[in-house]
């Protein structure tokens, strides 16, 4: 009966979005061939899997301590898998070098190879699920305030090596899934109070990156990530945004824009056309600030919207990349993941049924008025209905039907931990 429901729905839907020049089944394969990726550490509140691990440091907090985390690396497959069994569509993941398989051994983090994740590599065939990899610079008694712009010259080369061993285990990764792994570069660096070495830090920083980057490692991508500041180094951050445009300019990297990452009163989404005609190509780490880089889950709000919208309208889809990178440890982690990522779905769901040919024509005509009408009578359009039937389709749950099974995993997995 709800099925029959659904696809009514989505017939009236169907033809309400046609009338304005929009297929809503070309809409629906676009929308399958959005690929996610999903982030290992909302699971385990970026702890990892280091046998030395410490206290997290580098700007790197995740508050609160409701109960089932993942301890290890089964539960952490365990409950990703169990996510992407009520998200709809296919999805990459997203892991951070300090979620290696290291077995009980003792690993610094110059010294990691493809060793330690080859199980990943493995597990991922095994549930056709594909790769993406971040260097992991915080948490680690090298870390301090800088890492790959420490003036000490041999805490930055452990730094620089472990940037250059990351990248080839991304280009392992690749390899193995045909596919090219997405490797993100982000460190902390930065100083806590007032500081007058901020060029002496960044040319360390460039040549830091232009060592790193030396050798060619065709089955990965390098991403560059900037930031406004991090915590504990509030008053000056090396890698900041102007910082890593300019870098990826210049170098042909791709260049990350994560929503956290900014001023409050700066738009994430007028970056995507800014950038765009000077870098090939964009990575989004998607999660939402709340009066600053808190990584909540991401939800429909209007700059996530924008955001999606802004790539559609810039006609980039073929050249941006999408990753998660919330993390919160006060509700159910299980329930986070599915949230956010159908979140961020059906933003750009809604990104896709715009009829941004129509509105931009009257644009250009000058009818202001008529896309502005248009643009607002979007918002009134039965979108959910298609989004309903996309589920449908992937055999997901539909609606809040999730909550169901998030709530007997919690019963039946994560309670017992």
């Amino acid at each position: 009966m709800k099925e029959n429901l659904i696809q009514k729905a989505y017939e009236i839907a169907k033809e309400r979005y046609a009338a304005i020049g929009v297929d809503t089944d070309k809409v629906l394969n676009q929308l399958q061939d959005f690929h996610l990726s999903m982030h290992c550490w909302q699971a385990d509140d970026v702890k990892g899997f280091e046998v030395q691990a410490g206290a997290m440091s580098g700007g790197i907090q995740s508050t609160g301590d409701f109960p089932g985390a993942a301890r290890n690396i089964d539960e952490l497959r365990s409950d990703v898998l169990k996510a992407k069994s009520l998200i709809p569509g296919s999805h990459r993941l997203n892991l951070h070098e300090i979620y290696g398989d290291f077995k009980g051994k003792v690993v610094d983090r110059d010294e990691v190879t493809v060793e330690y994740f080859q199980s990943w590599i493995d597990w991922a065939k095994e549930n056709n699920t594909l790769l993406d990899f971040n260097s992991s610079s915080f948490s680690h008694p090298k870390s301090g305030s800088l890492s790959l712009s420490n003036p000490d010259k041999g805490i930055r080369d452990f730094w620089i090596e472990h940037t250059k061993r990351c990248r080839e285990i991304a280009n392992a990764m690749g390899e193995a899934q045909n596919d090219p792994c997405i490797m993100n570069l982000w460190v902390h660096d930065g100083c806590k109070d007032v500081s007058v070495n901020h060029a002496l830090y960044r040319n360390l920083l460039k040549q830091s990156l232009d060592e790193i980057f030396t050798k060619e490692q065709p089955m990965m991508r390098d991403c560059i990530e900037g930031k406004v500041f991090g915590i504990g180094l509030e008053s000056f951050t090396v890698g900041s945004h102007d910082f890593y445009t300019a870098y990826a300019a210049q170098n042909d990297k791709i260049l990350t824009i994560d929503t956290g990452h900014y001023h409050p009163t700066e738009s994430p989404a007028d970056k995507v056309s800014a950038v765009l005609p000077f870098v090939k190509e964009l990575m989004l780490h998607v999660s939402r600030p709340v009066r600053w880089d808190s990584d909540h889950v991401t939800i429909m709000d209007d700059p996530t919207q924008e955001l999606f919208f802004e790539i559609v309208r810039a006609g980039a889809l073929d050249r941006v990349h999408y990753g998660l990178d919330f993390f919160d440890g006060s509700i159910n982690r299980i329930g986070a993941y599915v949230i956010g990522s159908r979140s961020a779905q059906k933003c750009m769901l809604r990104a896709l049924l715009e009829p941004t040919e129509l509105i931009s024509k009257l644009e250009l005509a000058g009818e202001g008025y008529k896309v502005l009408a248009l643009i607002e009578e979007q918002k009134a359009m039965p979108w959910t209905a298609v989004y309903d039937m996309f589920c449908l389709k992937n055999n997901v749950p539909v609606g809040d039907e999730f909550i169901a099974e998030i709530e007997k995993y919690e019963r039946d997995v994560t309670s017992k931990r």
